[in-house]
């Protein structure tokens, strides 16, 4: 029978596609990775990857093992995380996801007071995009996320915590960011933005969408990402302007100026709590009642 380790060794290269990126990534030498990979496919009588002297890929066999995989560590992280609750909720350990984003602000609050009311627990910090954090938290490997509204999933409980302003990032140079006052919206028409993806980062790509819609405007989508670090990175490189939560202005880029935006109806970037409602961690029901 297969070991968690050898489980994790496989998805290591399952995720990495390179024998030596995956070493490096476990901390070992290739030899006994390739070694414990072999033993991995002799006991499944299975291959699970294709290897040449210049590729790795997966097998059909060794892709529907992957999702298998990591399922089992999935329930293994959690049964270890479940032997660590304890009744009073001043220890153990509480899995908490945020989003890039939320970790400019709303992230130090929440672990400030965890630190204050339990300094006993454990925080256990991943950061997964929204979307991924609402699987976690209703397949119980997630206490708490930072999320976007709105949290429609069955079972799930939420609680905005958090509205901020939105900004307008733009390279420095720009007519709008050497132009003096505050930028209306409207002053986007035809630009060329960095927008939000509507699959990865969906809640700021609908939120624009709305503000644009509601100011008549037609801006130039150029690139689609995901992270607000990444397309300030662009903005940086003079590929396009962009507007992101009041929060990002944090981020110090050298050729990156923020200035405020007045929009044509009114609009929030928003942020949410969420959790599972009949989550019995107590740590977690501690931090809720004193945030």
């Amino acid at each position: 029978m297969f070991t968690l380790a050898q489980l994790s060794n496989f998805v290591a290269v399952a995720e990495e596609l390179h024998f030596g990126r995956a070493a490096e990534r476990l901390r070992m030498t290739q030899p006994p990775l390739s070694r414990q990979i072999q033993l991995l496919e002799s006991e499944l009588r299975v291959q699970l990857f294709d290897r040449t002297n210049r590729s790795v890929r997966l097998t059909h066999a060794g892709r529907t093992f992957l999702n298998e995989a990591r399922r089992v560590l999935r329930q293994s992280e959690q049964a270890t995380l479940a032997v660590r609750q304890v009744s009073s909720g001043l220890a153990g350990s509480l899995a908490v996801g945020f989003t890039a984003a939320s970790a400019y602000t709303m992230l130090d609050t929440l672990l400030a007071r965890a630190r204050t009311v339990m300094p006993g627990v454990e925080i256990v910090l991943r950061e997964m995009v929204t979307r991924d954090q609402l699987e976690a938290l209703a397949e119980s490997s997630l206490d708490l996320g930072l999320v976007r509204p709105p949290v429609t999933t069955p079972d799930l409980e939420s609680r905005i915590v958090a509205r901020e302003k939105i900004f307008a990032a733009l390279p420095a140079g720009h007519p709008l960011a050497v132009r003096a006052g505050d930028l209306h919206i409207a002053e986007f028409d035809g630009l060329d933005v960095l927008m939000y993806s509507p699959i990865e980062a969906r809640y700021f790509h609908e939120l624009l969408i709305s503000v644009f819609r509601a100011a008549g405007i037609a801006p130039v989508f150029t690139q689609y990402l995901s992270q607000v670090h990444s397309i300030l990175a662009l903005v940086n490189g003079g590929r396009g302007v962009a507007l992101v939560p009041e929060a990002a202005t944090q981020l110090r880029y050298a050729g990156v100026i923020f200035r405020p935006v007045t929009l044509a109806a009114p609009a929030a970037v928003e942020l949410s709590l969420a959790w599972r409602g009949n989550n019995d961690n107590p740590a977690l029901h501690r931090l809720l009642e004193h945030l």
